[in-house]
């Protein structure tokens, strides 16, 4: 039997206008906008037989089954001050229509919908309570920041998020004012919220400063390292840990976190954040202090046992000298409001951390039923939350990598695989399936997962570390001091190589090439194609003396022959190969570039162009035979990589000046990503406006041979 509620819809006479509704300065009225609600049958439908948002005895569901459904009070939000005077049954109703609106946009563009939809209540609770953007809040990595996107004047935009020229993915300070810190990667919210906390009392500011970060975050050390200073120097601080029971912490058991339960949680929770608590338990602890170390130890024991067996893991917190509130139901408005309301009321709290515990995915069932709770997807259809996921006739160079390193662990024990909360994205979960004993998820570590992996092969094991591009460059002291200073055989498989597409600029491995050739010890490769890709991996495994990694990008393979039974043939270190012969011009191109290279050559023939093109294989050590060829058998030189500025490029061209080779006629040019963040869009556009595409490879020779307007017959 349906339970009967009440659908809601906007009343003709109460349609918003254009203008924002005017309010009466620390008035309590409600908004003039409001949302009727109606009765609905016992089929839950409204009179024209559609549902769509309804508020029911254990809460407001959504029908998700229809076209988009009317989000009368959220159409009435522009900004956060429009939510300052709403009812917590208001409230409740705003959440409801802005997880509808979230679940139908993505569904139509894709991008990252379950971190936004646990953290619905939260985003709606802070900016009702605090007063941004004079109040700061800072997400930590920042995929759940949707609904603070569409709240903070941004919903009109919502259609263009990750795509070229429309909104970033993440918190980005450059598109709104209310984006207090970019993110993108992980662990960072409470060192920029110190930051900023410090310099407010330093400037004689009073506004707050919110940190908002994941239990997967807080795997990190640096969140640690933040959390510890923070108490040191007692700056106020409001720390909100979201526990969306993804990642086991000290706060949870083996089953999951403790979940808060009842009226009496309630209870507990609201006394601690009271104002008179603290401060009576700040006078205790005062007061013990002065009487001596025996009495303050039952004083603690007191305070300890007021919170009881609720929050275990605040000892861990208050340790660290800060204030623990919490478990508190990260969906429950009232008590985050409450609890929000009476931490900013206090006087000179410091540094809080407010525990609340979270649902990935909440309020959408598909997302809830999901193993990764659809965290990251493409289109989608909202009624099932099946993705529109292309058929492609290759895999991804992540699959080709994995299938690869599982080959050859099964013929050699000695590999182990390391990857930092990143087994999808990495692949390796497959890896996990096969060998679940040698494979170890250290949590969002890099730096740890890199001196691990060196602890391991100093045992003679074969530890491959595969760590995105971009991610292992919060663990380069540790590939310096740790490894290729004492020449041990880690091999890192750096993913994402290159440009990334939708992600952006935080995650656009743009530096990998240039920060690992210039180490003495280190081995540095990188596939053309996802054969070769299979190659390198048997090739890291059979180098046993020294470092070594090698890159691939995101996306597919271009469809090469595999070798046979995935397995690769380790190469001959140091040494590429010339994939066509030609006269005058010569492209010596590394990593999946070398695809666009030969593209290029192929456009030129038809200007009556012979283009040599070889494939480099390696930056280090660099092929001095074939590249001293190539520079004395041609008029031009152009080396191409998907890399930063000092990488592939820099090593050939110092190369060639100390033999001398440069002070001859050779023309000399490389192709690499410009001195600059490539923003966020389509892979295409993303090559087109960093300049190496096949037709800039094209346009480039022609302009050495001193034909440039034939360049622009290439489109």
């Amino acid at each position: 039997m349906a339970v009967t509620g009440s659908v809601v819809r906007l009343h003709p006479s109460m349609a918003p206008s254009a203008s924002a509704p005017s309010r009466r300065s620390g008035g309590t009225k409600q908004l003039c906008f409001r949302a009727s609600a109606i009765g609905a049958g016992s089929d839950g439908e409204e009179e024209g037989g559609k549902m769509t948002i309804r508020k029911e005895k254990d809460g407001w569901k959504i029908d998700f089954s229809g076209e988009k459904p009317p989000t009368p009070l959220l159409d009435t939000i522009n900004y956060p001050v429009h939510m300052k005077n709403l009812s917590t049954q208001d409230l409740e109703q705003l959440a409801a229509e802005l997880r509808a609106d979230i679940v139908h946009t993505v569904s139509k563009i894709g991008g990252h919908l379950s971190a936004s939809l646990g953290v619905v209540e939260l985003t709606v609770a802070l900016h009702h309570v605090f007063n941004t953007p004079e109040d700061k809040i800072i997400w930590d990595v920042g995929h759940q920041a949707y609904p603070h996107k569409i709240l903070t004047g941004r919903r009109s935009r919502m259609h263009t998020i990750r795509k070229t020229s429309g909104l970033a993915g993440f918190p980005k300070r450059d598109e709104s004012i209310y984006d207090a810190f970019g993110a993108g990667h992980s662990s960072t919210s409470i060192s920029a919220g110190l930051g900023m906390a410090v310099a407010r009392d330093l400037l004689g500011k009073n506004n707050n400063v919110i940190s908002v970060i994941g239990d997967g975050a807080m795997t990190a050390g640096q969140a640690y390292e933040a959390m510890n200073n923070a108490g040191f120097l007692d700056a106020n601080l409001i720390v909100v840990l979201n526990d969306n029971k993804q990642v086991s912490l000290p706060t949870a058991t083996l089953d999951g976190p403790a979940t808060p339960v009842g009226a009496l949680s309630t209870a507990l929770t609201k006394l601690q954040a009271s104002p008179k608590f603290r401060m009576l338990r700040e006078a205790a602890k005062s007061i013990t202090k002065q009487i001596g170390p025996e009495a303050h130890g039952v004083a603690a024991k007191v305070d300890e046992y007021a919170k009881g067996m609720l929050a275990s893991g605040a000892v861990l917190f208050e340790e660290l000298g800060l204030y623990y509130i919490g478990p508190v139901d990260g969906h429950n408005l009232e008590d985050l409001v409450t609890i929000f309301q009476e931490v900013k009321a206090m006087p000179a709290p410091g540094p809080v951390l407010i525990h609340i515990v979270t649902e990935k995915g909440k309020g959408y069932p598909p997302a809830e039923a999901a193993p990764d709770k659809m965290h990251g997807v493409v289109k989608f259809d909202p009624k099932t939350g099946k993705q529109s996921k292309t058929k492609t006739p290759t895999l991804s160079y992540t699959q080709y990598f994995v299938e690869s390193l599982i080959k050859e662990a099964e013929v050699d024990s000695k590999i182990v695989a390391i990857h930092a909360a990143m087994g999808g994205g990495t692949g390796l979960n497959y890896f996990q399936k096969g060998f679940p004993d040698r494979c170890f998820d250290v949590g969002i570590a890099e730096q740890h997962a890199v001196t691990f992996a060196a602890g391991l092969a100093t045992e003679g094991l074969k530890p491959f570390c595969a760590i995105y591009s971009s991610f292992l460059q919060r663990g380069y002291d540790q590939v310096v001091h740790d490894v290729d200073l004492q020449k041990l055989p880690v091999r890192f498989a750096m993913d994402r190589a290159g440009l990334v597409g939708a992600d952006g600029p935080t995650h656009c491995g743009a530096f990998d090439i240039a920060y690992m050739a210039c180490l003495p010890n280190m081995v540095v490769m990188a596939p053309s194609d996802e054969a070769e890709l299979m190659h390198m991996v048997a090739t890291a495994a059979a180098i046993d003396d020294r470092p070594s990694c090698f890159r691939f990008p995101r996306g597919n393979g271009i469809g090469a022959p595999l070798p046979p039974n995935n397995k690769g043939t380790p190469l001959e270190i140091g040494k590429g190969r010339v994939l066509m012969e030609g006269n005058r011009v010569a492209i010596l191109g590394y990593g999946s570039i070398v695809q666009q290279c030969v593209e290029a050559a192929g456009m030129l023939k038809s200007h009556n162009i012979s283009v040599t093109v070889a494939d480099a294989r390696f930056c280090k050590p660099l092929d001095a035979d074939l590249i001293t060829r190539l520079a004395s058998e041609h008029e031009i030189l152009i080396t191409a990589e998907e890399g930063s500025i000092g990488g592939f490029g820099s090593h050939v061209s110092h190369f060639l000046s100390l033999k001398g080779i440069l002070d001859g006629p050779l023309k000399l040019r490389a192709i690499v990503l410009p001195d600059r963040y490539i923003e966020h869009g389509s892979p295409q556009d993303q090559v087109e406006e960093a300049g190496i595409s096949s037709r800039h490879v094209c346009a480039t020779v022609l302009s050495l041979l001193g034909r440039p307007k034939e360049a622009l017959n290439f489109k």
